[in-house]
């Protein structure tokens, strides 16, 4: 996308897919938030955007939605499968470490851990 007569482009096609140009942050991170209603301002201080930056991302995205969002499914889709991957691969590891005892001297914080840990594991069973 070009911003005005003979500018750089401000969304570039790398590897990552669409990014901001002359950053690593892709359209479909600014996305995330956007899809979960965070404000511009937060997204732009999050990602230490420019105003210009944000604008030009948010053009882009509107200019060509079908597009963007299609590679924003698949990008989930993506996420999502590799989520999946690695917790298969370290679920042995995981379960290992939940069984170790606490470390030496620090028996009062593991039980007060423990402890909101099941309160926390007994909040989400009662919202679900």
């Amino acid at each position: 996308m070009m911003t005005g007569y003979h500018k750089q482009p401000t969304i570039i096609r790398t590897e990552s897919g669409l990014t901001i140009a002359g950053t690593r942050i892709t359209l479909y991170d600014v996305m995330d938030y956007i899809t979960a209603q965070y404000p511009h301002k937060f997204i732009c201080t999050l990602f230490r955007l420019t105003d210009e930056q944000m604008n030009a991302a948010l053009t882009y995205i509107e200019a060509n939605r079908a597009e963007v969002e299609a590679e924003y499914c698949l990008v989930l889709e993506e996420a999502k499968e590799l989520q999946q991957y690695w917790r298969e691969q370290n679920r042995e590891l995981i379960e290992k470490i939940a069984k170790m005892p606490p470390p030496p001297g620090k028996e009062v914080a593991w039980e007060k851990l423990q402890a909101q840990k099941a309160k926390l594991q007994a909040r989400l069973v009662s919202k679900a």
